[in-house]
């Protein structure tokens, strides 16, 4: 028998207000109804697979390429429509990645809206496997039911900790950090003596304060879903707290006087708080990784 889901998480400095909030927004967006007027208004489009290629100085040149599917910021919940999910799903199963990483915020409001999610999630083929970390949003909530349920949908957790891939990339190693704003990020248990190429999976931009001068090689979040509400320019008009959100709102960022490190940040799949997405359309990222030359 399942156990009983637990109203709030782990999450660091969640006040009494935070917690009414969450409370108030749950009981307002009972039966998913802004999700369901925003996906008829047109303001919840289908995601977009972007693919790029990304060529990793620090990794051998003859090494074979790596397909990454990688998406971040479901929000199953009130606040994201069921085609968004599933259509992001279906489009990184098509893409056909060799391994799936995935960056946090599964959920929105309750620890019980991943049970909505996880199926589409293990029905991903990923021959290399399924890997995640936390965000935010998680461990406000039940993140342990949370936890519980991706692992059943066979995706392993990355938190604080660093797992090689089998061959033919053992050269490649997932460095997992938990949620900087709400959890407790370890660089130090993730990236130190960790050899080979790293690929660091982290919920925020705000990762990047815990690594500091760690060497890497691309550092994959979400967390800033662009704004979520932007100017057609892309300009997002809000972005959620943290210190490196706005700086890295969006995109590909090249880090450091030589470029040798590769930031990502995806503007994810799905909504939350408010159900509308403008000018920050919802994307999913299929990254082949390529050893050799310059950055």
């Amino acid at each position: 028998m399942r156990r009983r889901i637990r109203t709030f998480g782990r999450a660091r400095g969640m006040t009494r207000g935070m917690r009414v909030l969450q409370l108030a927004l749950a009981r307002l967006y009972g039966g998913g109804w802004p999700a369901v007027l925003a996906r008829g208004l047109g303001l919840q489009p289908d995601p977009r697979l972007r693919a790029l290629t990304l060529r990793l100085p620090g990794r051998a040149p003859g090494a074979p390429p790596l397909r990454v599917g990688f998406a971040a910021d479901f929000h199953a919940g009130p606040t994201t429509h069921p085609a968004v999910l599933e259509r992001a799903c279906g489009a990184l199963a098509a893409a056909a990645p060799d391994v799936l990483l995935l960056a946090g915020d599964f959920v929105e409001l309750h620890a019980r809206h991943v049970d909505r999610l996880a199926p589409l999630l293990a029905a991903i083929p990923a021959p290399l496997g399924r890997y995640a970390v936390l965000g935010n949003h998680d461990l406000m909530g039940d993140d342990a039911y949370v936890a519980e349920r991706l692992r059943a949908a066979g995706v392993e957790l990355l938190t604080n900790r660093a797992a090689p891939l089998p061959p033919p990339h053992d050269d490649v190693w997932l460095c997992g950090l938990d949620d900087p704003t709400r959890g407790v990020a370890r660089a130090d248990c993730a990236l130190d003596g960790v050899p080979g190429t790293r690929v660091v999976l982290m919920h925020s931009p705000d990762g990047l304060l815990t690594i500091g001068a760690r060497p890497f090689d691309v550092a994959l979040c979400g967390h800033t879903h662009g704004g979520q509400v932007a100017l057609p320019d892309g300009t997002p008009l809000v972005v959620p707290e943290g210190a490196l959100s706005r700086r890295f709102a969006r995109g590909l960022h090249r880090l450091g006087p030589d470029g040798r490190r590769a930031l990502l940040v995806s503007r994810g799949v799905g909504c939350s708080t408010i159900p509308v997405r403008l000018f920050a359309r919802a994307e999913v990222h299929l990254c082949t990784l390529v050893g050799g030359g310059a950055p």
